[in-house]
C-alpha cells in the first residue's frame, strides 16, 4: 500500500503525532521521552507565543493504516526578516526506516514553504532557540537530556540521501564534577570580582529571584544574539517560558553575577538535576506517577547528574574570565548535593568562547547534533 501523508489540526491528531516516537522508540534505551501535554502546549497556536511571528502545518505519513512518520513544516518570519532569508524549518520529525515514507514526509514539507514563498528548508529546528533542535549524528550510544531529542543513525542517511546538507554542528560535552575548584579558577574569580566590581548572587525561593528573571532572559538576547538563527525573545515568550521552568529550578545550582554597584545583571549559570530517566519511566505521562519520577528526579540527591541549561555572559564581559565565578559557585554546590557528572546543552561547534569553559576539567565531547539545510 502507498504512503498517505495527511495534514492535521485538531487537538486529537496533535496527540497521535506526539505519540508517535514514543512508540517508534519503545525498546531504545536512550530516547528520552518530551510530556505529552507540554508538546502539546509547544504546538497549541493559543497558548504558545511564538505563533504571533510562526505559521506551522503537522503531517502525518500512514502505511497500511498505520502511523509511520511524522514532520512539522515551520516558518518563523521574525527569523526571516533578522537573518535576510526565505527560509522554512523543518521539525518534530520521526519515521521509520522507509524510502518511500521519508520520501513523501520530506517532499511533503518542501512542497509547502515552496507555496508559502520559501526558497530553502532547514533543521530540525523548532519555533525558537529553547525548542529541540539539530539531528543526532554521533552519541547514539549515550541517553538524551530533556533538552535534545534522540535518534537513529538511519535518519541522517535518509535526510542527506534526499541532497540535505550539513549547516552546522553543535557539540555536547559530559563533564565529571570535581571534588574541589580548580585553585585557578578561584585565583581568577577572585580577581576578576575585585578588578570589575562583581557579586555573585544566590536565592533561596521564587520570591529572591523574580526582580531578576526579565533580567535574565534579556541578557539571553543580547549574549545569543550572534549565534546560528537566533531570535530574541519577545515579552510574552519570556512570560511563557519563566511559567514553564522557573519552578523547577533548584536554587542552589544558580548563579547570578551583578555588577555590584548598579545591580546589572552580567552573566548567569543555570543548571537542573537530570530528567532523562524520571522522563523515561514517565513515559510521556505526568499522571498517575509521572510526576512523582518527575519530583524525585529533582529534588533528592540520587541523582548523580545535572544538566547545564543556560549560561550566558553579556558580550562586554566575554572572554575576560568572569565564567570562573559562576564555576567557583557552581562546582561546590553541584558537589554538595551529590552531582558526579554534568551534562552540556548542545553549543555550537564554532562557538569557542563556550566550549573553552571545559578547559581543565576532563569533559568529553560526547554528541553531537546537526542542523541539515536545502534549496527548495
Amino acid at each position: 500500500m502507498s504512503v498517505r501523508i495527511v495534514p492535521i489540526n485538531d487537538k486529537a491528531s496533535k496527540k497521535k503525532f506526539i505519540k508517535f516516537p514514543i512508540r517508534l522508540y519503545k525498546d531504545c534505551p536512550y530516547y528520552v521521552p518530551s510530556l505529552v501535554l507540554d508538546e502539546l502546549g509547544t504546538l497549541d497556536s493559543e497558548k504558545n507565543p511564538a505563533f504571533d511571528f510562526c505559521e506551522q502545518q503537522l503531517f502525518l505519513a500512514y502505511k497500511d493504516n498505520k502511523i509511520v512518520g511524522r514532520i512539522a513544516a515551520i516558518i518563523n518570519h521574525r527569523s526571516n526578516e533578522i537573518w535576510n532569508q526565505k527560509h522554512a524549518r523543518f521539525g518534530f520529525v520521526d519515521f521509520i526506516d522507509d524510502n518511500e515514507v521519508v520520501d513523501a514526509l520530506f517532499s511533503t514539507a518542501e512542497e509547502w514553504a515552496r507555496n508559502k514563498g520559501m526558497n530553502a528548508i532547514q533543521g530540525p529546528m523548532g519555533f525558537t532557540d529553547l525548542d529541540h533542535e539539530g539531528l543526532l549524528v554521533f552519541g547514539y550510544d549515550r541517553i538524551s537530556t530533556m533538552a535534545t531529542t534522540y535518534s537513529y543513525p538511519y535518519y541522517k542517511d535518509q535526510i542527506e540521501r534526499l541532497g540535505y546538507e550539513k549547516d552546522v554542528d553543535w557539540h555536547e560535552f559530559y563533564i565529571p564534577v570535581p571534588e574541589a575548584v580548580p585553585e585557578r579558577h578561584q585565583r581568577i574569580a577572585n580577581i576578576i570580582a575585585n578588578k570589575y566590581g562583581l557579586k555573585l548572587l544566590k536565592f533561596k525561593n521564587l520570591k529572591q529571584i523574580t526582580p531578576y528573571v526579565d533580567k535574565l532572559f534579556n541578557l539571553l538576547n543580547e549574549a545569543y544574539a550572534p549565534l546560528y538563527g537566533f531570535v530574541p525573545l519577545t515579552q510574552k515568550q519570556i512570560d511563557y517560558y519563566v511559567k514553564m521552568y522557573v519552578p523547577l529550578l533548584r536554587w542552589d545550582i544558580v548563579s547570578l553575577i551583578i555588577k555590584e554597584d548598579t545591580d546589572e545583571l552580567v552573566a548567569f549559570g543555570i543548571g537542573m538535576p537530570s530528567l532523562s530517566l524520571a522522563l523515561q519511566k514517565a513515559g510521556g505521562k505526568l499522571f498517575p506517577t509521572g510526576w512523582y519520577y518527575l519530583l524525585k528526579a529533582l529534588k533528592f540527591k540520587s541523582n548523580k547528574v545535572i544538566d547545564l541549561l543556560l549560561i550566558g555572559i553579556a558580550p562586554e564581559y566575554q572572554g575576560k574570565g568572569v565564567n570562573a565565578m559562576i564555576f567557583n559557585d557552581f562546582i561546590p554546590s553541584a558537589h554538595k548535593s551529590g552531582f558526579h557528572f554534568a551534562e552540556s546543552n548542545p553549543e555550537l561547534e564554532q562557538n569557542n568562547k563556550v566550549s573553552a569553559l571545559w578547559d581543565g576539567f576532563n569533559a568529553e565531547h560526547h554528541k553531537t547534533r546537526r542542523a541539515f539545510t536545502k534549496k527548495i
